[in-house]
């Protein structure tokens, strides 16, 4: 691919001396530049609803001052676009000096994680549609309860330039597919629905194999066959299980969050001021890895040039570690982690999540199950709400089952989970062999920014959570 920085029309060295001048005073910055190739097919009720393909250029400049970010950005790549984002950006320095602080290791040398290739040259567009046409065809065959079926195609290719004050250029070249059928169906009278979903840094030729898709289309049918023939869930305090995989987004979202730099920074988490205290039960280790090979949230450098790293947040319940940015590091006098996200050229990088899992204990699924006499099965997650601050949460079980006796019972519908993210960290009393993370389809909102990331745990028991019902 051709270098971004000579899109601009002018030489390199001009392009430099440029970012050199607006970080004179700064003590920190960048010119992030970036292209983007995103396609998405949805295919609805027997024909394809949505085909859009669309490319875009631009660039974000960035001037530090202190904790004081001056951004400007534009769609377009270009000398004058360049010169009016100095302007704008570097007023934050006016009457400020300081100290431009050290580049990012160098990522010439690391290991990359996927390979920069473009995932939408291959298969075709018909091809794509026709692939489209036979899952739909395949879920509709299969079972006849099926009413309706979705099915969402979508794939990206993302180039990244980043230039600092010190002429250092790093650049990342970041596929990413992802493959999501959505199931209705019915009987009686009765509608249900269930989704999955699989994606990750790959092609679409290594990715959309037969066994893939035909794994995620039944997973999807499943879930809407198992959720048309639940009962309404119970109310009340519950030990209860949570399945491996997916419902790592618990932990994504009441404990992840809480752990970002700037939320601890600005003491508004609830984990502020905690490192090195216990705060989650013994034997509890929660990482945030960036560096899972083809995984959805990994990245080789993050969007300010750090290379990706593997970070232990929490080690045997006691709190390590925070995920940093390269302007919440140097406010904390901490190391950047490698986790300075943007959504785009348009974003300021922040603190954000890559692939947050939590490692794996010494007990067997079927150990934990048969431990709880009268519980809940947690399964899969949908949407939820997070409070940082006070680390509270509220989440929807999309699949859960009641537990008796040890046993796997009666799917259950309705249920919703409620609690706090740091007690809920205390109420783990067993921890599962089997860590895996997701299958590729998370994405993460913050301050208005999504980004891809990947979750994960091995099964888990908690005692004692609260679970809002729907039985009467």
């Amino acid at each position: 691919m051709n270098p971004l920085i000579e899109q601009f029309g002018v030489s390199a060295e001009t392009i430099k001396r440029i970012v050199k001048d607006t970080l004179v005073r700064a003590d920190d910055g960048e010119l992030y530049m970036e292209y983007r190739e995103n396609e998405s097919l949805v295919f609805d009720n027997g024909r394809l609803n949505t085909g859009d393909f669309h490319q875009e250029y631009g660039f974000g400049l960035r001037v530090i001052a202190g904790e004081v970010n001056g951004y400007a950005y534009a769609g377009e790549l270009s000398l004058e676009a360049l010169k009016r984002a100095s302007n704008s950006a570097s007023a934050v320095t006016k009457g400020y000096n300081g100290i431009y602080i050290a580049a990012p290791q160098s990522a010439k040398d690391q290991q990359r994680f996927y390979k920069e290739t473009n995932p939408l040259i291959q298969p075709s567009f018909q091809q794509k549609v026709e692939l489209l046409q036979k899952i739909d065809a395949y879920l509709r065959g299969k079972e006849e309860k099926v009413q309706q079926v979705t099915i969402s195609l979508t794939g990206s290719l993302q180039q990244v330039e980043i230039l600092r004050a010190d002429e250092n250029l790093i650049s990342d070249v970041r596929p990413l597919v992802r493959l999501g059928v959505s199931v209705i169906a019915g009987y009686g009278g009765r509608l249900e629905s269930g989704f999955y979903g699989c994606g990750g840094r790959k092609t679409f030729e290594t990715f959309i194999t037969e066994k893939n898709w035909q794994f995620v289309a039944d997973e999807a049918l499943r879930q809407a066959l198992v959720n048309l023939e639940a009962e309404a869930a119970p109310a009340g305090n519950f030990d209860i299980v949570l399945a491996n995989g997916w419902p790592g987004v618990m932990l994504h979202e009441a404990v992840g969050h809480g752990l970002e730099g700037d939320f601890n920074r600005k003491k508004t988490s609830a984990f502020a001021d905690l490192l090195g205290k216990q705060v989650a039960a013994k034997g509890v280790t929660i990482v945030d890895d960036g560096t899972r090979p083809e995984r959805r949230g990994s990245l080789n450098v993050d969007d300010e040039g750090t290379p990706s790293s593997c970070n232990v947040l929490i080690e045997d319940g006691k709190l390590v570690g925070y995920m940093q940015d390269r302007l919440n590091a140097r406010l904390m006098g901490m190391k950047p982690t490698g986790n300075g996200r943007r959504e785009s050229y348009a974003s300021v990088p922040m603190p954000r999540m890559t692939n947050t899992m939590m490692l794996g204990g010494d007990k067997s699924p079927q150990e934990i199950i048969a431990s709880v006499k009268n519980g809940i099965y947690c399964v899969s997650f949908g949407g939820g709400q997070v409070d940082i601050t006070s680390g509270k949460f509220v989440f929807e079980c999309t699949e859960a089952y009641r537990i008796e006796n040890g046993n796997i019972a009666t799917p259950i519908k309705g249920a919703v989970l409620i609690g706090n993210g740091p007690d809920a960290m205390h109420r783990i009393t067993m921890i599962g062999n089997d860590p895996i993370l997701d299958n590729g389809i998370g994405t993460c909102s913050k301050a208005g920014q999504n980004v891809p990331v990947g979750v994960g745990q091995p099964h888990l028991r908690m005692n004692e959570m609260i679970i809002g019902g729907t039985e009467t």
